[in-house]
């Protein structure tokens, strides 16, 4: 596993407590996948309902605050394929 998918792993767990709703797939740049589900965040590549695609610069600003994921999908910075309504609440837990 990469680092930059250890450390997301990590990052998204301690802010989605108690796990998500939903099944969610982060893919980012060339490192790899992390699924985050009623479990919490872990590294796979799973089929998920909705999957959020960025570049690993775009990601770790999401999880640290500095960009916000409605701004970077409407920029083309982060791409989404599946239920838009999850990908909302979900951005709603990441903000």
């Amino acid at each position: 596993m990469s680092k930059v998918i250890e450390t997301a792993v990590a990052a998204l767990n301690d802010k989605i407590e108690g796990g998500f709703d939903g099944l969610a797939k982060f893919v980012i740049g060339d490192e790899g996948s992390v699924m985050i589900d009623s479990d919490g965040a872990r590294a796979a590549d799973d089929d998920a309902d909705v999957t959020l695609m960025a570049d690993a610069d775009v990601f770790q600003a999401i999880l640290e605050g500095e960009t916000n994921p409605t701004a970077a999908f409407m920029t083309g910075k982060l791409k989404i394929d599946g239920d838009m309504g999850l990908a909302m609440k979900l951005a709603s837990v990441l903000s």
